[in-house]
């Protein structure tokens, strides 16, 4: 079959750089605050300006592949805090909208309270293929993957938000708008369209893809596919050489087998091989999710905006040659996650199951 390849093109990301932020403007103030640390006593950043309560709802549903569905009331944890730069996208550009401090409930937290009963278990036991929807009061939604919430080095990124404050830069002194409704927020999101007012209700889902597993094939895969990016799938038996190549050191270690290695592994980041056939949108940061799966049946749900839009450097890497143990051609490395179960080997696919709209 003759080969094709994808072709670079710079990600629209770098509109950031480019784009003049939205004048910072002053919205109606939720009614509670909070007084802080208005006279700048402490080294905290992010402290200095009042704490304003969001109104919503202070309890979520949960169903979907659960032992039952449940209702959990917000109260009953321990908050939480993040800090985040917002931004929105609209007529082709992004554009900064404010800088805040955000308290609440860690989604680890929440989901912490359910047990999980996978419909396709009996296939496919591992939880990596696993996301969940959140749904907005006014029935918008955005899709997480199990692994961002549960594999992350840095945990405790996704929170409903009930309380915000104005992150105030000391010069200019710009007060961005104040959100009035609690808030879905997801801090390793660059573009933060996830990012959707009320949240009330979760559902836990598993790919609805179909592969083999065969845990005794010879680990070897001489091309891989991507499909569901386009109408022809693309079939690589190596990575172009217009791409940058990128190197990770890491620390490999699974949620089994504990350490493999101190390992350095050498490859691309996998967003600049997708980024000419599936540019950022709104609606692919908010519902766009793949499925990388291995000649052996192995499989991980990664949604769009953990590939294409981090805030925090941590990419996927895609290797095109012997991988770290003897098991490619290609596979792919996470640099965000802790674990290395999301680390598929032999990849014979990447398949993008959701959120492909124009």
């Amino acid at each position: 079959m003759k080969t094709q390849y994808l072709l670079l093109v710079p990600a629209c990301f770098l509109a950031l750089v480019a784009c003049e932020p939205n004048r910072p403007a002053k919205g109606r103030p939720p009614a509670q605050a909070f007084a802080v640390d208005s006279t700048d006593q402490t080294n905290d950043f992010y402290d200095n300006e009042p704490l304003f309560s969001l109104s919503g709802s202070h309890t979520i549903t949960i169903s979907g592949e659960v032992d039952q569905p449940i209702e959990i009331s917000l109260t009953d944890f321990v908050p939480r805090s993040i800090i985040v730069k917002e931004t929105s996208i609209g007529d082709g550009e992004i554009r900064f909208t404010g800088a805040y401090r955000y308290d609440g409930i860690s989604l680890y937290d929440i989901l912490d309270r359910v047990k999980v009963v996978k419909k396709n278990e009996a296939l496919f036991e591992p939880i990596v293929d696993q996301y969940v929807v959140v749904y907005g009061a006014a029935g918008d939604s955005a899709v997480i993957s199990w692994g961002e919430l549960y594999y992350p080095v840095q945990r405790h990124q996704m929170l409903i938000a009930n309380r915000v404050m104005r992150i105030v830069p000391s010069k200019s002194k710009d007060q961005w708008p104040l959100p009035e409704k609690t808030r879905l927020i997801i801090g390793s999101d660059l573009v933060t369209e996830r990012n959707i007012s009320e949240p009330v209700r979760i559902v836990v889902r598993s790919l609805n893809t179909v592969f083999t597993v065969d845990r005794n094939i010879k680990m070897w895969a001489p091309e891989m596919r991507v499909t569901g990016v386009s109408g022809t799938p693309y079939i690589l038996n190596a990575i172009p050489e217009n791409i940058h190549r990128e190197t990770f050191n890491q620390v490999f270690y699974g949620r089994g087998r504990g350490i493999h290695g101190i390992t350095l592994f050498k490859g691309i980041y996998l967003k600049d091989l997708l980024a000419s056939q599936v540019p950022v949108t709104s609606e692919r940061i908010r519902s766009g999710l793949f499925v990388i799966a291995g000649v052996d049946g192995y499989r991980c749900a990664v949604t769009y905006s953990e590939l294409m839009n981090r805030n925090d450097n941590a990419e996927v890497l895609l290797i095109d040659e012997n991988n770290y143990e003897n098991a490619g051609k290609f596979s792919c490395l996470f640099g965000a996650d802790f674990f290395s179960d999301r680390a598929i080997k032999s990849i014979t696919e990447i398949r993008m199951v959701q959120g492909n709209v124009k």
